[in-house]
C-alpha cells in the first residue's frame, strides 16, 4: 500500500495515530499486502503479455497515448515489488524493524530499510498518478490534434521531475533535522502529507474535468466526418466515455480508502488521548479503512490494465514471432470502411456514400481516424481502397497506429 504513514513510521517519536495503525495485527496486515501485490503484479504482467491470435502490445510511434498506458502500468507494477520486499522483510525479520526506536537509535540500517522502502513505494505511485494525468491532458491534446511525438518528451520532464521533486522536499520536511529527532508535531509533517496525496488529488480534479472535454471534442471530430451525427457515431463516443469512466472508478475505488483513512488519523491527532472511549469507533473506523488500503492499492494495476485493455485472456504466445499485417483485396469500385470494435466485442461501422474520395477527404478522415485510433489503443480496423491510398502509405500508417 502506498501511504505517508510508512515514512512517518520510520521516526522513532511517531506520533500515536501512526502507532496505532502500523502496529495493528502486523503480521496480517503485511500478509494482506503480500498476497494484493502478488496477484495484482502476477495478472498485470499477463494483461501485457502476447496473447495467441493477438499482436504483442507495442508502444506505437505517434501514440503517446498507448506509451503512457503501459508507463502507468510499469509504475504499479514496480510499486507491487516494492510492497512485496518491504513486507517480506517485516514478517520475515520483526527484530530487525523493531530496532526502529529511540532506544536503539544508533541502528542505521533499520532505519535507512525503512525509509528507502517507503520512498521506493510512494514515488512509483506519485509518478503513476502524475501519469495518469498526463494521460488525460494527452487523450484531450490528441483529439485536438496538438500532440505529437515530443510531447511525451515532456511528459516524461514533468512527471518524473516533479515526482521526485515533490518526494524528496516531503522526506526533507518530514525528517529534519535527522530521522531520529523527527515528527515534532502536526506542522512538521503537513507538508509531507501535502507533498503526497497532491498528484492523487489533481487526479480526482482534473481528470473528469478533461475526460468530459474530450468526450465533446469526439463527438465534434465525428460530426465533421460527414457532416452529421448519427447513431453510430453517437455509440463510438459512448465507448470512449465508458473507457474514460473505467478508468475514474478504478481510480477511485483504490483511493478513497486513503483519503478516508487520512482524515480519520488526522482527527485522532488532534485529541489529547486517542484511547479514550468515545473515541472507539473513529479507531475501529481506522483500523478498518487501513487494512482496505492494503488491498486495494496494489490491486491497482491489475484493475487499470481491465479499464484499458479490457480481459486479455490466459493464452499466452511464447513463439515471438513477428506477425504480418492481414491485407484484404477490394476492388477499386469498394466502398471505404472504418469499423471501431468495443470492448464487448460490437463493431460501430462507417461507411462512406461516395466511391472516390478526393485527397483532401482522405487527408481530413485520416487525421481523424489517427486521433480516434490514439483513445481506442490502436483497436480500430481499417479497410481502405486502392484509389485512395496507396500500399506504401498504408502501410507506414498502420505501423503509426501499432499494427
Amino acid at each position: 500500500m502506498a501511504s505517508p504513514r510508512l515514512e512517518t513510521f520510520c521516526c522513532p517519536n511517531r506520533d500515536a495515530a501512526t502507532q496505532l495503525v502500523m502496529t495493528f495485527q502486523p503480521e496480517v496486515f503485511c500478509g494482506v499486502c503480500i498476497g494484493s501485490a502478488s496477484a495484482s503484479m502476477l495478472l498485470s504482467i499477463l494483461q501485457l503479455l502476447p496473447k495467441t491470435g493477438q499482436s504483442a502490445r507495442k508502444m506505437p510511434k505517434a501514440s503517446s497515448s498507448s506509451t503512457i498506458l503501459l508507463l502507468i502500468s510499469a509504475c504499479d507494477i514496480l510499486g507491487c515489488l516494492g510492497i512485496i520486499f518491504r513486507s517480506t522483510v517485516w514478517l520475515g525479520f520483526p527484530s530487525f524493524v523493531a530496532n526502529i526506536s529511540v532506544v536503539n537509535g544508533t541502528d542505521m540500517w533499520p532505519a535507512a530499510f525503512c525509509v528507502g522502502s517507503a520512498m521506493w513505494i510512494q514515488l512509483l505511485y506519485s509518478a503513476g498518478f502524475w501519469w495518469l494525468f498526463c494521460y488525460a491532458v494527452d487523450s484531450y491534446l490528441v483529439v485536438r490534434r496538438s500532440a505529437g511525438l515530443s510531447t511525451i518528451v515532456l511528459y516524461h520532464m514533468m512527471t518524473w521531475g516533479l515526482a521526485i521533486l515533490l518526494c524528496v522536499e516531503g522526506i526533507a520536511m518530514l525528517y529534519y533535522p535527522s530521522v531520529s529527532s523527527c515528527e515534532n508535531g502536526l506542522e512538521h509533517a503537513i507538508p509531507h502529507y501535502v507533498t503526497t496525496y497532491a498528484p492523487l488529488l489533481l487526479v480526482l480534479v482534473a481528470n473528469p474535468i478533461l475526460f468530459r472535454r474530450t468526450v465533446t471534442a469526439v463527438a465534434s471530430l465525428l460530426k465533421g466526418r460527414q457532416g452529421i451525427y448519427t447513431e453510430n457515431e453517437r455509440r463510438l463516443g459512448t465507448e470512449i466515455q465508458i473507457r474514460f469512466f473505467k478508468i475514474m472508478l478504478v481510480f477511485i475505488i483504490c483511493w478513497s480508502s486513503n483519503i478516508i483513512n487520512e482524515s480519520l488519523l488526522f482527527y485522532l491527532e488532534t485529541q489529547p488521548d486517542i484511547n479514550e472511549n468515545p473515541l472507539k469507533n473513529v479507531r475501529n473506523a481506522a483500523l478498518i479503512t487501513w487494512i482496505i488500503m492494503g488491498i486495494l492499492n496494489p490491486m491497482q494495476g491489475f484493475l487499470f490494465t481491465l479499464a484499458f485493455y479490457g480481459w486479455t485472456g490466459w493464452r499466452l504466445d511464447l513463439k515471438w514471432q513477428k506477425r504480418e499485417i492481414p491485407w484484404e483485396s477490394m476492388s477499386t469500385s469498394a466502398v471505404a470502411e472504418n469499423a471501431y470494435p468495443s470492448p464487448g466485442g460490437s463493431s460501430v461501422n462507417f461507411q462512406s456514400n461516395t466511391h472516390d474520395s478526393k485527397k483532401t477527404a482522405t487527408a481530413t478522415n485520416h487525421h481523424t481516424d489517427e486521433a480516434l485510433s490514439m483513445l481506442s489503443e490502436g483497436n480500430i480496423s481499417f479497410k481502405v481502397t486502392k484509389n485512395q491510398v496507396d500500399f506504401e502509405e498504408l502501410q507506414e500508417y498502420l505501423v503509426r497506429l501499432g499494427y
